[in-house]
């Protein structure tokens, strides 16, 4: 397929951009956001992947081990509310109530009353959940450092820094979409 020409609207003269600091074609930015897209759609596969091997190692669903790996990474000591952990894993407190009850039951997490508000139910790691967890410790920091190998803290954090902003404009525009499909 032949690569249009884009119109000029005025002389370089004119233009505040320099002639040497092209733009890129809208073909090609096109293009670039099409296979940055895919990456996204290839990497969540893959992490559903990895998160359906670690739950079945533990003998849980994968929603279930994203909420064990939530509580886990938030909990300092205090328990952490099924508000927080929904929040975190982006389920409805619906679903992570649930499924907490689940967990619960298998022995997998604690749950209790919040000493200060009786409506909030707070959820730790219990003893059984540390020790079963403790056992894939080694294999979950080869993969991470195996995935991570090349990238300098630096990196890293820049890394993160793109893709939490990335994940806030993903996250207002589904919502945009949503209400303008409502109005549809």
């Amino acid at each position: 397929m032949a690569t249009r020409k884009r119109p000029r609207l005025s002389s370089s003269k004119d233009s505040p951009v320099s002639s040497k600091a092209k733009q890129p074609d809208m073909d090609q930015k096109d293009k670039l956001l099409s296979e940055f897209t895919w990456n996204l759609v290839a990497i969540n596969v893959y992490l559903e992947d990895i998160r359906r091997i670690w739950a079945s190692a533990l003998g849980v669903s994968g929603p279930q081990w994203l909420i064990l790996m939530a509580i886990s990474d938030l909990d300092t000591g205090a328990g952490i509310s099924v508000g927080q952990v929904s929040t975190k894993i982006h389920a409805s407190s619906t679903f992570v109530a649930m499924q907490s009850k689940s967990l619960e039951n298998s022995g997998f997490l604690a749950r209790a009353v919040s000493p200060n508000d009786a409506r909030v139910v707070l959820m730790s790691l219990t003893e059984k959940s540390r020790t079963e967890i403790a056992k894939l410790s080694l294999l979950r920091t080869n993969l991470r450092d195996n995935i991570f190998a090349d990238m300098t803290d630096r990196t890293l954090k820049e890394m993160t820094e793109t893709m939490t902003l990335m994940r806030r404009r993903i996250e207002k525009a589904a919502l945009q979409l949503d209400l303008d499909n409502a109005r549809i």
